[in-house]
C-alpha cells in the first residue's frame, strides 16, 4: 500500500500527463484573440460606420412643409 506522500505524488504526475486541459486553455487564448481582434475592428470602423448611415438618413428625409 502506497503512503499517502507516494499517492499524491503519483496523482500529481498522472494530471500532469493528461493534455486535455492544456487544448482547453489553447482554445480559450484564440477565442480571447479573436474577441479582441473584433473589439479592436469594430472601434475602429464604428465612427466611419456611424458617419455613413447618418448620410443615408439624411438623403433619405422628406423634405419639411
Amino acid at each position: 500500500m502506497l503512503n499517502p506522500l507516494n499517492y499524491l505524488i503519483t496523482w500529481l504526475r498522472a494530471r500532469c500527463r493528461d493534455e486535455n486541459g492544456q487544448s482547453l486553455v489553447e482554445y480559450g487564448l484564440i477565442i480571447a484573440l479573436i474577441a479582441v481582434g473584433v473589439i479592436v475592428a469594430l472601434g475602429a470602423l464604428g465612427v466611419r460606420l456611424s458617419d455613413l448611415f447618418t448620410g443615408i438618413k439624411d438623403k433619405l428625409q422628406l423634405p419639411g412643409p
